[in-house]
């Protein structure tokens, strides 16, 4: 499919043009096509993972001294943008495994990234990221995971949840807490997939992004040597909190390109679809949609650039992040919304892709951040 030209070229040097232009490519000839079966399936495709390490996106956010392509924020966002535009769920497993990367070589040992981020860089181990809890997830400094010090080894113990490469991954970035009664002492860990103790538990069943795998992790009595320890102790959720905040950027590029997708689907059958001697197109009231579809999509990516951009001139981007990540998700909620209403009965069938964009859509608005904490941490920068 030809895709419809509504964005913008703000902010984007001539290298990330070029990028873009290859991701996207990418995207239309290799994940799309598939991008179906691996839905109906549950099945991650490891084809298109190979392909994404081919062109370097596995080494997206890994250092160019470790071999990684160590770019910016801009372009981080751009190739988060097209990988979705082929299919969300790949794009969320290669972004998480983009957060365990920037882990590693932000907080990690001179050590610990020449032993890990070289490998990762192609693409394998592939990583994951373990924060949420059953009962702690907007909230993480209510976590009951622990690593308690045992002389030269931690013992990590307890349960995480919604873990996405839960089941490809074989390294885990861990958090808990040093000390069971004191919430500031969270830290991060470097957990191996093959230690003992380590096991991948239930594997979600989900409204959409079910190519993702996303399961339960279970820590029972992992002896952790001291050298897997990634940041000091207590000082595991502000690092979290860093990271995340260049990941709702990743993610909010993700919510454009889904909505940029549905909408392009959309406007193909809207100039095919006949009704009363017309194309639909011709019908007012969805040219309406369209110009309200794109006029969302815009935005989006303007808001994301903005955020981008902050980022990469070392400012604090924090609340543009949870702009960029509350609005770009909520209106691909919208867009998609309007790209099966406009498909009609059809777009409610599993043979026009806009029925998976649609269910796709919604866990934007949730993972890394709901809207809702989005909403706080703007209120708390505009209010207090």
């Amino acid at each position: 499919m030809t895709r419809a030209v509504t964005g913008t070229e703000t902010g984007l040097s001539e290298e990330t043009r070029a990028i873009r232009e290859l991701v996207r490519e990418f995207a239309v000839e290799e994940i799309r096509p598939g991008a179906q079966e691996a839905d109906e399936q549950e099945s991650f495709p490891e084809d298109v993972w190979d392909g994404l390490a081919e062109i370097d996106l596995t080494g997206l956010t890994v250092p160019a001294e470790y071999g990684g392509f160590g770019a910016d924020r801009a372009t981080y966002a751009v190739v988060n943008e097209e990988v979705a535009y082929g299919q969300l769920a790949v794009a969320t497993a290669l972004s998480v495994h983009c957060l365990a990367t920037s882990c590693i070589a932000e907080f990690g040992s001179e050590e610990q990234r020449q032993e890990w981020l070289p490998a990762m860089a192609d693409g394998r181990p592939v990583g994951a990221f373990c924060l949420s809890e059953p009962d702690a997830g907007s909230n993480p400094a209510q976590m009951s995971t622990t690593a308690e010090r045992d002389g030269d080894e931690y013992v990590l113990s307890g349960d995480k949840q919604w873990i996405t490469n839960g089941e490809r991954a074989d390294v885990y970035v861990v958090f808990a807490k040093t000390d069971p009664d004191d919430p500031g002492s969270i830290t991060q860990f470097l957990v191996p997939g093959e230690f003992d103790g380590v096991e991948v538990g239930r594997k979600e069943e989900k409204l959409g992004l079910r190519a993702s795998d996303t399961t339960q992790m279970q820590f029972r009595d992992v002896r952790l040597p001291s050298e897997y320890r990634l940041t000091p102790e207590g000082k595991g959720l502000s690092a979290a909190f860093r990271i995340l905040t260049g990941g709702r950027i990743g993610i909010a590029a993700q919510a454009v390109g889904l909505a940029q997708a549905a909408f392009d689907e959309a406007k193909a059958y809207a100039a095919e679809r006949e009704q009363f001697d017309n194309s639909i197109d011709e019908i007012q009231s969805v040219r309406h949609k369209f110009s309200e579809m794109a006029t969302q999509i815009h935005a989006s990516r303007l808001v994301v650039r903005e955020a981008a951009r902050q980022g990469d001139a070392g400012q604090d981007n924090r609340v543009a992040a949870s702009m960029a990540k509350y609005f770009a998700s909520e209106a691909a909620v919208d867009v998609t919304n309007e790209a099966v209403q406009i498909h009609g009965g059809y777009g409610y069938t599993t043979d026009f892709d806009v029925e998976r964009f649609y269910r796709d859509a919604k866990i934007t608005t949730i993972y890394e951040g709901t809207t809702e904490i989005q909403k706080k941490i703007i209120a708390r920068e505009l209010l207090d």
